[in-house]
């Protein structure tokens, strides 16, 4: 029997996009604290599902001719999550340029940030070459007050 569930994609708040989620035994080290590679991983799903609910959908935008690649991503850890934890991955814009945006992003495990960054991702045609992002797809990205990412 298949199941029509589609796992959780957050909400969308203004300009604040929450992507809850769960550590498993596969995102930790053997001690049972979250491995570094698994908060970038999270965080790229939040910047898809950021993406998804302002309704701009990788995949279509990839059809039509433009993409979005990491240029630079910056990340400090500040403290460890655990083995079944529930955390929040918060993705927010910040600056918005005519072929680049910048994101916050949080993991967030209640009040207390896990691990903060700040992400450039540039648009690029086909040929993988920055382009200028179309008007329609920077018509829907909100920017955030500067500082707030709760």
């Amino acid at each position: 029997m298949t199941s029509s569930l589609l796992p959780d994609a957050g909400t969308l708040e203004r300009h604040l996009h929450r992507l809850p989620l769960r550590v498993y035994w596969e995102d930790t080290d053997a001690g049972g604290i979250v491995y570094h590679a698994s908060y970038i991983r999270w965080m790229e799903r939040g910047r898809t599902e950021y993406l998804r609910a302002l309704g701009l959908n990788q995949r279509t935008l990839q059809v039509a001719g433009t993409r979005f690649v990491v240029k630079s991503l910056n990340v400090e850890f500040r403290n460890p999550a655990l083995f079944d934890d529930s955390l929040l991955v918060c993705t927010q814009c910040t600056s918005l340029k005519a072929a680049s945006l910048t994101l916050d992003q949080k993991v967030m495990r209640g009040t207390e940030t896990m691990a903060e960054a700040e992400v450039l991702c540039v648009a690029i045609d086909e040929n993988d070459r920055p382009m200028r992002m179309p008007k329609d797809v920077r018509a829907e990205i909100v920017l955030a007050p500067e500082g707030n990412t709760r």
